[in-house]
C-alpha cells in the first residue's frame, strides 16, 4: 500500500509519529495491535455517532450477512432507508444511494451541470469534497494536512472550471457571479466546515449564497457528508433555515459501513437515469448490509433522544478544554458545533482556511504526541474535527480533560 495506508491522513506524516494500528474498537475505545487502549474522538471521521461495535448495528450486520451480502439487485432495505431519509429532509424528495461521500458530491456536480447546461462550480478555498477530479482545486482536509498543491491528475482544462471563493465570503460569491454567471452550474459548500478544521458560517452567508443562486439560475449544494444527521435528525440546513436544492450525505447513514447518497428536488432528480439521461451507476451502490447498519443507526437516534446527551457531552468537553489551555496560558481558538469540535493553536478567531493557516500545526503535533501517548486518539491534522459519539460518558470526557491539561502543559 502506497505509504502503508489506503488514505493519505491515516500515514500520521503530519504529526511525527508511527500510526497506532488499529485491532478493534468498543464503545468510545479502540485498542491496537499492541494492545494499547485509546479514548477515541476519530470515530472513523464520523460515522460511528452511536460509538464502536453499537449492539444494535452489530447485530443487524450479522444477521444481514447471512442472507448474502450483494445481490446486485434493489432491496426493501434501500427503499427503508430511502424513505427514512426522505422524511427527515423536506429539501430530499428523491435520493440515489452510491458508495462514498466522493461519489455523492461528484455526481451532484455532473447533474448540476445537466440541469443547468453550464460546465463551472464554486467551492470553497479549504472545502474538501472528496478527491474527484476538478474538487481537489484548494481542497482542505488530508490534502491541507499534507501541504500537498493542486493534484497532479487533474487536467488544466478542468481545474479551470472550478472557479474559488473564500469560505464565508458572499461578496467574493457575488464577484464571480458578476464575471461568470452565465456559465456557473452550482455551488457547493459544506454548511458547516469540517475540513479546515470545524469553521460555522458567518451570519448571512448561506442566506446570501440561497440568494444568489436562486436569482441566477444555479443550484445550491450542501455537502452534508459530515453534518448530516450529526448535529440533529437530518440536516443541519433545517438548523440553520437554508433550504438547497441538492444534498449529498454519507457517513452516518451507513452506520460505519461505506456508504453515500444524494438527493433534492424531484424534478432535478428525475433527470438521473432510468428516468432521464444523466448517468451513473455502482455495482455495491445500496448495499444490504450498508443499508441495514444505517436504518437502524437513524432509528436509534431518532427514538433515544441522543442528540440533547451529545450536547451536553460536548458543552462539557468544549469547557474542559478552554480550562485546560487558560491554566497553561496558550493561546488557543475552539470552534464547536454540537458534536463537532476543533482546537486550534491560534491567536485570532478561526473564519475561514486562510485564518485556519494560519494555526500552529507544529505545536499541535506536539499535543497529539503527547495526547495519544497518554491514551486520548485524536484525529492526526489540526485542520479535522473532533466527533463526540453516544458512547463517550462523564468518565472519559473528564478524563479527557485531565490529559489534555498534562499534555498542554509538557509542549513547548
Amino acid at each position: 500500500m502506497p505509504g502503508g495506508v489506503s488514505s493519505p491522513v491515516r500515514a500520521f506524516n503530519a504529526v511525527g509519529v508511527d500510526p497506532p494500528i488499529i485491532s478493534f474498537g468498543q464503545g468510545c475505545h479502540v485498542i491496537d495491535v499492541d494492545g494499547n487502549e485509546y479514548i477515541d474522538y476519530v470515530s472513523a471521521f464520523g460515522p460511528l455517532i452511536l460509538g464502536h461495535a453499537h449492539p444494535a448495528v452489530t447485530e443487524v450486520i450479522t444477521s444481514g450477512a447471512q442472507r448474502g451480502t450483494a445481490y446486485g439487485a434493489t432491496t426493501e432495505l434501500e427503499v427503508e432507508l430511502a424513505d427514512l431519509i426522505c422524511k427527515a429532509i423536506p429539501s430530499v424528495d428523491l435520493v440515489r444511494f452510491v458508495n462514498s461521500g466522493t461519489e455523492a458530491t461528484m455526481s451532484a456536480l455532473r447533474l448540476a451541470r445537466a440541469h443547468t447546461n453550464r460546465s463551472a462550480i464554486i467551492k470553497f478555498v479549504g472545502g474538501y469534497h472528496g478527491h474527484a477530479d476538478g474538487l481537489l482545486v484548494q481542497a482542505g482536509s488530508g490534502q491541507a494536512t499534507l501541504s500537498l498543491p493542486d493534484s497532479p491528475g487533474v487536467p488544466d482544462s478542468y481545474a479551470s472550471e472550478t472557479l474559488l471563493a473564500p469560505y464565508n465570503d458572499i461578496e467574493a460569491v457575488r464577484r464571480l457571479f458578476a464575471e461568470s454567471g452565465d456559465r456557473i452550474a452550482a455551488v457547493i459548500v459544506e454548511p458547516i466546515a469540517g475540513n479546515m478544521g470545524v469553521v460555522p458560517p458567518a451570519p448571512g452567508f448561506l442566506e446570501g449564497l440561497r440568494e444568489v443562486t436562486s436569482e441566477l439560475g444555479s443550484l445550491l449544494i450542501f455537502d452534508e457528508v459530515i453534518t448530516g444527521f450529526r448535529l440533529c435528525y437530518g440536516g443541519v440546513q433545517q438548523i440553520l433555515g437554508v433550504t438547497p436544492d441538492i444534498t449529498c450525505l454519507g457517513k452516518i447513514i451507513g452506520g460505519g459501513l461505506p456508504v453515500g447518497a444524494y438527493g433534492g428536488k424531484r424534478e432535478i432528480m428525475e433527470q438521473i437515469a432510468p428516468l432521464g439521461p444523466v448517468y451513473q451507476a455502482g455495482t455495491l451502490s445500496g448495499n444490504p448490509l450498508a443499508m441495514a447498519a444505517g436504518i437502524v443507526t437513524l432509528q436509534t437516534l431518532e427514538s433515544e433522544g441522543i442528540y440533547e446527551s451529545l450536547e451536553v457531552s460536548s458543552i462539557y468537553l468544549e469547557d474542559g478544554l478552554r480550562r485546560a489551555a487558560r491554566e497553561v496560558e496558550i493561546p488557543v481558538q475552539l470552534n464547536r458545533i454540537g458534536s463537532l469540535l476543533t482546537l486550534f493553536f491560534a491567536n485570532e478567531p478561526i473564519t475561514d482556511f486562510a485564518s485556519a493557516k494560519l494555526a500552529d500545526t507544529d505545536r499541535f503535533a506536539a499535543y497529539f504526541r503527547e495526547m495519544l501517548k497518554r491514551g486520548i486518539f485524536l484525529a492526526p491534522s489540526q485542520f479535522e474535527a473532533m466527533f463526540v459519539s453516544a458512547a463517550h460518558t462523564d468518565v472519559e470526557i473528564q478524563k479527557t480533560i485531565e490529559v489534555a491539561t498534562e499534555s498542554l502543559a509538557a509542549i513547548p
